[in-house]
């Protein structure tokens, strides 16, 4: 793996390192500030909701300046934001820290593009395995996300106020890191014949049965992911764990999803992206039914672990299979259309389950779950069949 991958995959660790944060403290830091406890997860809504409306900015951004400026920028956003989200805390601002976090999605829909940087930071033949080792820079998240968390969250005398502190100062190490990568794209086939610009539009885009399945297994994997994650420490929290507990449960559904990063790419080349992505979606099935055994603190483990796992399989599954369906050209358009469903899913899952954990309970939460992950499992069936009769013909 080259230089310019090894720092966008230390990149990608800090931006989730970022987010594992956030949801850690945020549904928390909610329910502490928040008039009504179903509004607990209104920061965690915020973030996703933030990172939807900025997406045509960050395309905009994109496509005017380049990945670098773009990028930078939204490492810019994340200080200010990070410093608006700690004067919240300590002023007991529940709408500021609203605020802050919808700012802060600015940011997130930055990152959400590391992973498509690095396909075209590669050569054709190794976009999957640089999709996938970058996403697996996120283990570092995985770890320095939780441990700081606990670490910082009592640094200041207002509970958390500490932890948004110290993203300024993961989001400041990241510019620096950011500013040593050289953007050089390796060409695409199209782009070196010289295929003329503009393409499809979106609704063009999701005519093409793979593009759309992409789409859904991207924003129905993330939604399901973020329903029964962000729901994770207030469950915990009622059940009667301390804060330590629940961040130990983050940890490991952070390795979960990124530590297959090491060798997702390499099944997704030996047996193709569609079983990689089945294989996703038979994660999230057993990872609900660990979660109904019971509220053990192992059960919490393993159930949030296969999440990741599962998460994993589809997100790079759904990016390889998007990347195979759309042109150069139209690489603006189309990345920015599966990152607004995927936040528009995850501010949907974001709100109900605070929603649904504060007023029905985590066994029904899980039960909910179930639905996206049958359709999931449908849409990849019928999208199989289909390539199958094309070859057959």
């Amino acid at each position: 793996m080259n230089k310019n991958l090894w720092l966008l995959s230390l990149c990608q660790g800090l931006f989730l390192t970022n987010n594992v944060v956030f949801i850690a403290i945020n549904g928390l830091v909610g329910l502490q500030l928040a008039p009504w406890g179903w509004m607990a997860t209104l920061p965690v809504m915020g973030y996703v909701v933030g990172g939807a409306l900025a997406t045509p900015l960050v395309a905009g951004s994109q496509a005017r300046w380049g990945r670098k400026v773009s990028f930078q920028i939204g490492l810019a956003v994340a200080v200010v934001s990070a410093l608006m989200c700690a004067w919240a805390v300590i002023s007991a601002n529940f709408w500021l820290l609203c605020t802050a976090t919808v700012v802060a999605g600015y940011y997130s829909a930055n990152g959400q593009l590391y992973r498509f940087a690095a396909g075209e930071l590669a050569a054709p033949a190794f976009r999957e395995k640089a999709v996938s080792l970058v996403l697996a820079g996120g283990l570092l998240g995985a770890v320095a996300g939780p441990n700081l968390a606990s670490a910082t969250r009592t640094l200041l005398d207002a509970p958390f106020a500490g932890a948004y502190l110290a993203l300024t100062g993961v989001a400041l190490l990241s510019m620096a890191l950011m500013s040593a990568i050289r953007f050089d794209a390796v060409p695409g086939p199209g782009a070196a014949a010289g295929m003329p610009g503009g393409g499809r539009s979106v609704a063009g885009l999701m005519r093409d049965p793979a593009f759309a399945v992409a789409v859904l297994g991207a924003a129905l994997g993330y939604g399901v992911m973020n329903l029964l994650m962000a729901a994770t420490p207030l469950a915990m929290q009622v059940c009667g764990y301390a804060f330590d507990d629940a961040a130990l449960v983050l940890e490991w559904h952070v390795i979960g999803m990124f530590a297959p990063g090491f060798f997702t790419g390499h099944l997704i080349k030996r047996l193709g992206v569609l079983p990689v992505m089945g294989a996703g979606v038979l994660l999230n099935l057993a990872c609900v039914a660990v979660a109904l055994m019971g509220v053990e603190l192992h059960h919490f483990t393993v159930a949030l672990f296969l999440l990741g796992v599962g998460w994993n399989f589809l997100f790079t599954g759904s990016t390889t299979l998007a990347m195979q369906a759309y042109r150069p050209e139209e690489k603006d358009r189309a990345q920015a259309a599966i990152n607004f469903f995927v936040f528009a899913t995850m501010a949907l899952t974001s709100f109900a389950s605070g929603a649904l954990v504060t007023t029905q309970g985590w066994v029904m939460l899980n039960y909910g779950s179930l639905v996206p992950i049958i359709v999931t499992g449908v849409a990849l069936a019928w999208l199989a069949l289909r390539q199958r009769r094309a070859a057959a013909v």
